[in-house]
């Protein structure tokens, strides 16, 4: 939770900690250990944790942004009745004929279009066109590019892409992981730090509420370490979730996943009927649909009666005589992500798969990449996740005015402030404390790349400048 600056390389070092006395307790030189990691940690993830939440704020509020910049493909004006869902789909598909029908998504409000998609050649991976049908009169009202399984129209794929890796591609995604693989080491080492200070004073509120009555840098750490403590179960949530979709550690995390069983489910037949890539080469038949000839009303009416409510999308086979698939696409309520599948001939349904029957950890999953993306609960998910950023952003504003008030100097503008424990720190504890701090950070290294990539260069870092450091006192002595 502390951000800091470093000291220069020619500001004086503290002298050595004596040799630690045998009085000395296990835990304080751990906590010594543990502020000396905080104060680098701070300092390492800062800058990313600040762009990361200055992105995540603004794709926090996409489902407005959307509603805003796309208001006349997305809303009509509600008629008397609406026309069948296979007409406005055949009205789509047949206004581009360069795409193959992938999937359609039927309007669920009365001021709603209907949004039919199509796999097209040329577009990046994971895109569809999306093609807006006026359900009422069958008038098209537009089309553009589709992101996803969550429908991402332009305005949000550009700021998703912009808060995942800043357009940079590849190379871009190092800056959100590294800050995803240390912020909930920041942010847990910072509670500690906090609790454990105030464990004398058994006042719930010392720890939970800032003192106003402090000054200086007591009161700034007094806020600092108040708000951190509210922040926390947020910021482990955004760290957890945020690692899912990370470029390395986000392969292990699916690895673990799948080892103990915590992926979601999909149906059996979702992986032999889905569509491959895009631009494919299915021919339409009477109804645009894979050649089959299916009825997209039956379908849809099939999957309504097995008890999908809500917003679904119906994705239509590659494969001839392979079923349809409908699934729930609400992640304000993920409860509603059921789905099933259809036979495309005679509308039976032939299988069907429950949120309610998914394992334990993928419904977690589920419900926590929801609070990630801003949409569970809709507008309250928004405001936990702005009261979040702006908590990030405050820390990180403290972290620094104590670095800036530590500064040896204060009559020098440019003098920088020091660690608030000196080197050699790891020196008081126990070899058996130590065996298991090196092994829980060989393990979590290992887990999560860049963070063990990012710890061993500040370890040399630091072992470098102390020892150019003892050179230069050794010098002047």
């Amino acid at each position: 939770m502390t951000s800091h600056v470093p000291d220069r390389l020619d500001s004086p070092e503290p002298a050595p900690p004596p040799a630690p006395r045998r009085s000395s307790s296990t835990w304080a030189a751990l906590r010594q250990l543990l502020l000396r990691l905080h104060f680098y940690a701070g300092l390492l993830v800062a800058p990313f944790v600040v762009v990361a939440a200055v992105t995540g704020l603004l794709y926090v509020y996409t489902p407005q942004i959307e509603q805003a910049l796309y208001s006349d493909q997305l809303h009509v004006t509600p008629g008397d009745s609406a026309l069948p869902l296979q007409e406005q789909v055949d009205t789509a598909v047949g206004a581009h004929p360069e795409g193959t029908l992938n999937a359609v998504r039927p309007a669920t409000e009365p001021d709603e279009s209907t949004r039919v998609l199509l796999d097209v050649e040329g577009l990046a991976e994971s895109h569809r066109l999306a093609v807006f049908v006026d359900p009422y009169t069958g008038e098209l009202l537009g089309d553009m590019t589709s992101y996803g399984s969550s429908g991402a129209l332009p305005a949000r794929s550009w700021l998703s892409e912009l808060h995942r890796h800043l357009h940079l591609g590849d190379l871009g995604r190092v800056y959100s992981e590294l800050a995803a693989s240390w912020l909930w080491v920041v942010g847990l080492g910072g509670a500690v730090l906090w609790i454990g200070r105030r464990r004398r004073n058994r006042r719930l509120r010392r720890t939970l509420l800032p003192e106003n009555s402090a000054t200086g840098r007591n009161r700034t750490l007094s806020w600092h370490g108040s708000i951190g403590v509210w922040a926390l179960l947020g910021l482990l949530t955004l760290s957890a979730t945020g690692l899912t979709w990370s470029q390395f550690a986000g392969e292990n995390v699916g690895q673990v996943r799948a080892a103990l069983g915590w992926t979601t489910p999909a149906l059996s037949v979702s992986a032999s009927s889905g569509h491959e890539g895009h631009g494919g080469d299915g021919a339409h038949g009477e109804h645009g649909a894979a050649g089959q000839g299916a009825d997209l009303d039956v379908v849809l009416e099939s999957a309504r009666s097995a008890g999908l409510e809500g917003p679904v999308e119906v994705t239509v086979p590659a494969e001839e005589g392979a079923p349809f698939t409908v699934e729930g696409t609400s992640r304000t309520w993920p409860v509603n992500q059921d789905a099933v599948a259809v036979d495309a001939s005679s509308g039976e349904v032939v299988e069907v798969l429950r949120f309610a029957d998914h394992p334990f950890m993928a419904k977690m999953t589920s419900w926590g990449i929801a609070f990630h993306m801003g949409l569970l609960f809709g507008v309250v998910n928004q405001v936990l996740l702005t009261l979040v950023g702006l908590s990030v952003l405050a820390l990180v504003f403290w972290g620094y005015r104590m670095w800036w008030l530590r500064r040896p100097t204060k009559d020098a503008a440019l003098s920088m402030g020091r660690p608030l424990v000196p080197r050699g720190t790891w020196r008081g504890l126990p070899w058996w404390c130590l065996a298991l701090v090196a092994a829980v950070a060989v393990g979590v290294g290992l887990f999560l790349p860049l963070f063990g990539v990012s710890l061993l260069v500040f370890l040399l870092v630091d072992a470098a400048v102390g020892a150019r450091r003892g050179r230069t006192r050794a010098g002047a002595a």
